[in-house]
This record gives structure tokens, C-alpha cells and sequence, in this order.
């Protein structure tokens, strides 16, 4: 080959290999742009619906995460505060995935604290297990509320999330059976338009049923009670994350429709009291109480976070002196580790005692003063999987009640974006660019499928342990390891004082 052909077949070969890379960087335009078109238009991912095209990238880390967490990456359990073993349950369960997994548990057994469920030699057959049963909260009311769902959805505010997340939690607690508390937001269209059961929190600063003082408006109350929706009302004293700290919503996320729902200026930062103005003592609380549930005929509890705990026994005495009518219709008892949009550190870390210790000893007080079947417990606090929920059961609780949960099972990532207006899944923001990935109509069939699963997986553990429904669980069917090493029955550790094995 002379030199002119070698330079002809090289200039032939150079134009082949432009016309190659010109098609194949148009191929990548075009491919770009159709994976556009399709993140942007789906509804089922809100991470690509709202970061098209580059969102791919965090379902390929989380992938190879599996791979290579051991060298780069946390491990199965050890992130806070839910680690990857707990999200993936909830995310599985909430997209009514296999939810089995192979070879051996990655879960440690040996830390004190770990709970163990006592299998029984003759689990309950399929056929003998029963439906749970139905409790009624405030028999002596005009008004009582019965259910049989024994975990519904915990107390997050119009507000702290967005209008879909309200949507959407909303219509799947009624697919699902369970209820809705509205947090200390006040009640919105959306918590009604979904169709829900819903249990309205009253906040310290009384949101949705003050008047401009911050008072409580009883005319307002009656409003708000007049919905058939609205089954129950909440006295919010404290919660698990900022106990002895009011509500915090930044300005940027106090919109005017969330301003006149709340009866706040828009804009402004919406700080709550530290506590109720106007209950300052135990007696006030009864008084309160006994004035929400007149007013309003309607069952009426409170929801609280147990630190000093003498306080416990002077409440209890202080009803059997007036009588047992002037009891609350149910207690919420909140943990130490529970969550919240915005928080001081200090109290989010140190502050108020964990479930653990905190649930045990009001469901015994209660029994002690005899108060326990006029009472309902109501357990919340970092009760995301079915072991959780199984435990409070056999513990004693009649109600499981879960907000983290239920907004993993709407897509959340845990960014710790939920104070900053920035949530990139579209739950804890206002910012509609962000909120227009998360569907309502998608995410209730997420939130349905969490709470049925919840209650299908916490039903094997207690088919397991030889009982026929979850709420049949006693102490004595779990046991807790020690500082040793070895477990001790949970009716040694806390003796069940209303049954024995």
C-alpha cells in the first residue's frame, strides 16, 4: 500500500469513527432526554420525579452499598437514628414486597437491652388465628371510639409536612383500617378529604382552636368536634424529642393557608409554649380534660413523655379522690428517642426517659390504683418494625402508634432536611417543585400496605408464641438479654401484675 492509500484508509477510518461518536452522543442525548421525560412523568419515586435523570444515581450507590458497605459504608445496623436493616423492612413492607430474607439474621443478639420472643412448641395453626378485637377508648363518653387496629399513625402536623404527605397518610390509615393524629397543627381539608379516622392534637398553643389571645375557644372546639371524622382529642403536654419544649416551625414553612388553619401570622416563625398556660397543676389537667370532653362529648387523653415519675402517683391518687370519672379516656406515652421536625439537641438527646423503662411503670401504676380498664395506653416512640410493636404489646399497650414509620413508607430517606424546607422526597416541605414527587394516590397505597403488613408480621410473632392474636401478648412471652450476656423473662425484669404465666 502506497502512501497516498495509507493516508486515503486513515482519513476513511477517522470520518467512520466522528460519524460513530456523533451517533453515539446523539444516542446519549436522546436517551437522556427520554429518561427525562419518564422520571419526570412517573409518580412512583419521588427522588427521580424531582431530580430527573441524576436520582438514578441514588438507587445504583444503594445498590452497590450492598456490596461494599463492609469497606465504604455503615454497616446493617448501625446507623442512626434508624439504621438500614429498619428502613428496608419499612420500605419492603410499604411496597408490599418479599419481605423474607436468606442465610442468617445480620442482627447482633447479645447487647443488653435485646428482646427475645419466647416461641411456643405448639405455634398457633393459620386456622385458629382470630382478627384483633376491638377496644373502646371513652365507654362513658357520648361519643366512645372503638378500634381494632392496634397501630395506627402517630401525631405530624399540617405544617411540618406537606399537603400530599397529609393526603396521602390520610386515605391509606382508611384503606388500612387505623387512624390519624393531626399533630398540634390543627385540622386541615386534607386530613378530612382522605377520609380517615383522626385523633386532633392539642398543641400548647392550642393551634386551630384558640382564639386570638391563644386561648382555648370552646366555639371553635365544637367546630372541630362537629366532624364525625374526628374521633378523639389529644392534650399534647410533652413529646419524645423536646420534652419541656413547645412546637417549632420555621417562618419559611408557615405559608397562609397554614397560618389560617393555625390562626398565626404567616411567615413568622411558630413557636409554642413550653407548656399549656393554663394547665399548671394536676388538678388544672383534670379540670381540662373533663372540660374537652363536655364540650365536646368526645373521648379526651393526653400524650406525654415520663421524666419526673413521682408525678405519676400523685396524678393517679389525685382521680381516685375525685373519682374515677375524672380520668383521662387514654394516655399517650411518648419516648425519649422519638422524632420531630426541629429540636434543641440537648433535649433531643438527654432528656425524658426512653420507652423501654418509661412504659412499663405507667401501665403498672395504672394497675396499682386500679385505673388500668378506665385508662387506654396509647405506646409511641421509634416503633417502626414488628419487633417494636410486638414488644409494647407484651408490655401491655392497647394502641401502637408510629410517625417515622409511616413517612419512611411515603419515601423518606432520612436527609435530615425535615427543618429546613429542603426534604428532597417532597414530605417536610412546602416548596411545590419538591412536593410534586410525592403522589398522593401512590404513597396511600405505601402507607395501606405498612400498617396491614405491620399488623400481618406482628400476628406471626404472636402465632409464634402460641397466641391466637397480637394483643395477647404478655410479658411472659418475651425476654430481655442482660449486661451478662443471657436473658431474663420480661415478667421477672417487670412483674406483670395483671397476669401471671
Amino acid at each position: 500500500m502506497d502512501i497516498e492509500s495509507a493516508q486515503n484508509y486513515l482519513l476513511a477510518a477517522m470520518e467512520i469513527m466522528t460519524a460513530l461518536f456523533i451517533f453515539l452522543a446523539g444516542l446519549a442525548v436522546l436517551i437522556i432526554i427520554v429518561v427525562f421525560i419518564l422520571d419526570v412523568t412517573q409518580t412512583k419515586q419521588a427522588i427521580r420525579r424531582n431530580y430527573p435523570v441524576v436520582g438514578h444515581f441514588r438507587y445504583l450507590f444503594e445498590h452497590l452499598g450492598e456490596f461494599f458497605r463492609q469497606y465504604f459504608f455503615a454497616m446493617d445496623r448501625e446507623e442512626l437514628p434508624f439504621n438500614r436493616a429498619q428502613r428496608s423492612w419499612a420500605y419492603r413492607a410499604a411496597k408490599n414486597l418479599d419481605n423474607t430474607v436468606a442465610f442468617g439474621s445480620s442482627r447482633d443478639l447479645r447487647p443488653a437491652g435485646t428482646v427475645l420472643f419466647v416461641n411456643c412448641p405448639f405455634p398457633t395453626l393459620g386456622k385458629d388465628a382470630v382478627e384483633p378485637e376491638k377496644v373502646t377508648i371513652g365507654s362513658d363518653c357520648p361519643n366512645p371510639y372503638t378500634q381494632s387496629s392496634f397501630f395506627n399513625i402517630s401525631g405530624m402536623s399540617f405544617g411540618a409536612i406537606s399537603k400530599p404527605a397529609v393526603l396521602a397518610l390520610s386515605n391509606g390509615a382508611r384503606m388500612a383500617g387505623s387512624w390519624m393524629n393531626t399533630g398540634e397543627g390543627g385540622l386541615s381539608p386534607y386530613h378530612l378529604e382522605g377520609g380517615a379516622d383522626i385523633v386532633y392534637q392539642i398543641g400548647t398553643a392550642k393551634y386551630g382552636v384558640r382564639d386570638d389571645e391563644g386561648n382555648l375557644d370552646d366555639e371553635k372546639l365544637r367546630e372541630v368536634a362537629a366532624h364525625e371524622q374526628v374521633k378523639m382529642f389529644e392534650i399534647k403536654l410533652s413529646q419524645g424529642a423536646k420534652p419541656g419544649k413547645g412546637g417549632i416551625l420555621p417562618g419559611g414553612k408557615v405559608t397562609e393557608e397554614i397560618a389560617r388553619i393555625r390562626g398565626i401570622p404567616a411567615g413568622q416563625d411558630s413557636i409554642s409554649p413550653n407548656r399549656h398556660p393554663d394547665i399548671d397543676s394536676n388538678e388544672e389537667l383534670l379540670n381540662m380534660i373533663d372540660h374537652i370532653r363536655t364540650v365536646t362529648g368526645k373521648p379526651v387523653g393526653f400524650k406525654v413523655v415520663i421524666g419526673a415519675y413521682g408525678w405519676l402517683d400523685n396524678l393517679f391518687q389525685e382521680i381516685n379522690e375525685i373519682g374515677i370519672a375524672s380520668a383521662p379516656d387514654f394516655i399517650t406515652i411518648d419516648s425519649a428517642d422519638g422524632g420531630t421536625g426541629a429540636a434543641p439537641m440537648p433535649l433531643m438527646d438527654d432528656m425524658g426517659l426512653p420507652l423501654r423503662e418509661s412504659l412499663p411503670m405507667v401501665i403498672d401504676k395504672l394497675i396499682e390504683y386500679g385505673l388500668r380498664d378506665r385508662v387506654k395506653v396509647i405506646a409511641s416512640g421509634k416503633l417502626i418494625t414488628p419487633t417494636d410493636v410486638a414488644w409494647a404489646l407484651c408490655v401491655g399497650v392497647d394502641f401502637v402508634t408510629s410517625a417515622r414509620g409511616f413517612m419512611f413508607a411515603l419515601g423518606c430517606i432520612q436527609a435530615l432536611q425535615c427543618n429546613k424546607n429542603t426534604c428532597p422526597t417532597g414530605i417536610t416541605t412546602h416548596d411545590r417543585k419538591l412536593q410534586r414527587g410525592l403522589v398522593p394516590e401512590n404513597k396511600a397505597l405505601r402507607v395501606m400496605h405498612y400498617a396491614k403488613n405491620m399488623q400481618k408480621e406482628v400476628g406471626t410473632l404472636a402465632y409464634s408464641c402460641g397466641v391466637k392474636r397480637p394483643r395477647q401478648l404478655r410479658r411472659y412471652h418475651a425476654r430481655i438479654v442482660t449486661a451478662n450476656g443471657l436473658s431474663i423473662a420480661m415478667n421477672e425484669l417487670h412483674p406483670d401484675k395483671e397476669i401471671s404465666p
